[in-house]
């Protein structure tokens, strides 16, 4: 009996000494913010080094660079010189995934860049980018500085998934924009893309504000939820691909890739809300592959940063199949 109950208690001690090892191992691999701004560092410096062997790599690290999928090593890994003055990190700890957008220096020369990493077990197990090489752009976003580093206020935190569900109701505001939807904007919404005020500017000199009921064009003049209730911008005929890849619950910022399609031709010809016949729009075929953050407070969209750079028609990823690429529905990618 004695030996019974000691074989009985040496197998509780070996249970809870193998629990234990398990918590402190999984403590030790879990990333919070600190440690996935470092590795987004980790990975720009190895880049800026020209050297992938300087990066905390997975053995079967994935890695794309504006939907192409590359050896490390090569595309920008030869070009990047320098990290530039703008920096917004979106860290999604529970996932493991983080978002960057940011100057860069390439050859010298100022560009932007978006990065998404997917860190597990203290490995960067998957790396996507979006290099948008416009100098303007760049000297843009330094100047303006957004950078998002405050918590949402207590009462206006919302939930992983509200985060996405209000970030995606821009993405399907805008596709086929008809002016009578649900637009979640806060009243003083901004948003900047490439590095420059797209919304609340100010009339030209010699020029007025133009008017959303009257005006055959939609305008920076206006503010976000005058453009999306204008119904002017119709002829983005499609928003696909949409994946959320960093979500940051205290921050309230939502962080996705996209594509946004132009199929010019016919769909350039829409009504207005007012019944107007307007034609506007690219006159090609076009996409847009977008890299878009969303600051969300009180259940609105606040501010949006976003870079785009023009890209084939109807060209994809390298992160989703086709069905998914061409698709409208919103993907949560942090969640697989």
């Amino acid at each position: 009996m004695k030996l019974r109950k000691l074989g009985v208690g040496i197998l509780a001690l070996a249970s809870m000494a193998m629990t234990t090892s398990a918590s402190t191992l999984a403590a030790s691999s879990a990333c919070d913010r600190a440690c996935l701004e470092g590795f987004v560092d980790r990975f720009l410096d190895a880049m800026i080094a020209h050297d992938p062997s300087r990066a905390p790599l997975a053995k079967n690290v994935k890695f794309t660079e504006n939907g192409q999928h590359l050896d490390l090593g090569d595309g920008m890994w030869r070009t990047l010189s320098a990290k530039g003055e703008f920096r917004l990190i979106v860290a999604d700890e529970p996932s493991g995934h983080v978002a960057f957008l940011g100057s860069i220096l390439e050859d010298g020369i100022p560009a932007m860049l978006a990065l998404h990493l997917k860190v597990a077990k203290q490995k960067i197990a998957a790396a996507e980018m979006l290099v948008q090489r416009n100098e303007k752009a760049a000297q843009g976003f330094d100047k303006i500085g957004y950078r998002w580093t405050e918590a949402a206020p207590a009462n206006e935190r919302m939930s992983h998934d509200d985060l996405v569900r209000v970030a995606n109701m821009y993405f399907s505001g805008l596709e086929n924009n008809d002016g009578k939807g649900v637009y979640p904007f806060t009243d003083d919404c901004n948003r900047i893309e490439n590095g420059v005020f797209t919304t609340n500017t100010a009339p030209a000199e010699g020029q007025t504000r133009p008017d959303p009921k009257t005006s055959d064009r939609y305008s920076a003049n206006w503010g976000c939820r005058e453009q999306f209730e204008s119904g002017l911008i119709h002829f983005v005929t499609r928003i696909r691909d949409r994946r959320f890849v960093a979500v940051d619950v205290e921050r309230g910022i939502a962080f996705a890739f996209g594509f946004f399609d132009h199929a010019a031709g016919a769909t350039r010809t829409f009504q207005t809300p007012s019944g107007r016949t307007v034609t506007a729009g690219p006159r090609q075929p076009w996409t847009w592959h977008i890299a878009e953050a969303f600051q969300i407070r009180g259940g609105k969209i606040h501010q949006i940063q976003a870079i785009m750079e023009r890209v084939p028609y109807g060209m994809l990823s390298g992160w989703s199949t086709r069905e998914q690429g061409m698709s409208s529905e919103a993907r949560d990618v942090t969640k697989h």
